[in-house]
């Protein structure tokens, strides 16, 4: 029998990044990319009108995201860029979870946030794959689990990185976060509006820049991400039981120490 163990420490040289820094750059900069491809393809194809026109075109769409990769070729590349980037989200989510374990003063704050980040991971995947033609009801339902509970997950990360203050860099990278965390909510309030007054040239944009601020708060994570090492561990529970046991509480001390130099 294997048993997978994730674990992380934080790096004690300070001038040296973990290469994991680079897993939210990496999702928000393909998922970024990813939906203006989708966008160009959408307009390019007709399908939409482009974001900078101040009036609506006959016979073409409102380019919102779902409307844009509602159809083929677009709605193709829409549904490949959300599963990459609901599946690096997930990761991310547990990596994040994982590093402010040892750490967090508040655990059902920090499982809150786990939680949330994979509700909003679930939603990514319904939105992706069920276009807004084909079934509606369900991409509706995808979009509101992902901008709810995605906006409630980047307040409390946003706390979370005030209370727990990874290498004293809680006020730098919580400041940006806070705003950013305000902006997503604030544009989720107008975007709402937009949609019930049937403002169909200013809720896309509004919907954009809401989609765009959120892919850049994962950005944010590699600021703490850059401190930590994860590893997986692999032993045999029938054999080697004792050494993991021993493993685990070493791991333990290592980062009530490292709390404690913080």
């Amino acid at each position: 029998m294997i048993l997978s163990l994730p674990w992380f420490t934080d790096d004690m040289d300070t001038k040296q990044c973990s290469l994991w820094m680079f897993l939210p750059l990496v999702m928000s900069l393909f998922t970024t990319i990813g939906l203006w491809i989708v966008y160009v393809i959408a307009v390019e194809d007709q399908k939409i009108f482009p974001l900078t026109l101040d009036r609506p075109v006959p016979l073409k769409r409102p380019p919102y995201i779902s409307v844009a990769g509602d159809a083929p070729p677009a709605s193709c590349v829409f549904s490949q860029v959300m599963n990459m980037a609901a599946f690096l989200a997930l990761i991310i989510a547990v990596l994040r979870f994982i590093q402010l374990k040892p750490k967090t003063v508040s655990p059902w704050l920090s499982i809150s946030g786990l939680a949330a980040f994979c509700l909003t991971s679930f939603g990514m995947t319904l939105l992706g794959n069920f276009q807004l033609r084909s079934n509606e009801l369900i991409h509706n339902f995808g979009t509101s689990v992902t901008f709810g509970f995605g906006t409630i997950a980047c307040w409390i990360q946003s706390i979370l990185t005030f209370k727990i203050n990874i290498k004293n860099e809680g006020i730098k990278t919580g400041i940006p976060r806070v705003l950013l965390s305000a902006t997503i909510t604030i544009c989720v309030i107008i975007y709402f509006i937009f949609e019930w007054k049937k403002l169909n040239i200013y809720a896309p944009r509004v919907q954009w820049v809401l989609v765009m601020c959120f892919i850049t708060f994962f950005a944010t994570l590699a600021v703490e991400f850059r401190h930590c090492r994860f590893e997986i561990i692999c032993i045999e529970n029938q054999q080697h039981q004792e050494i993991l046991n021993s493993m685990s509480e070493n791991m333990s001390d290592i980062s009530e120490y490292q709390t404690d130099q913080l």
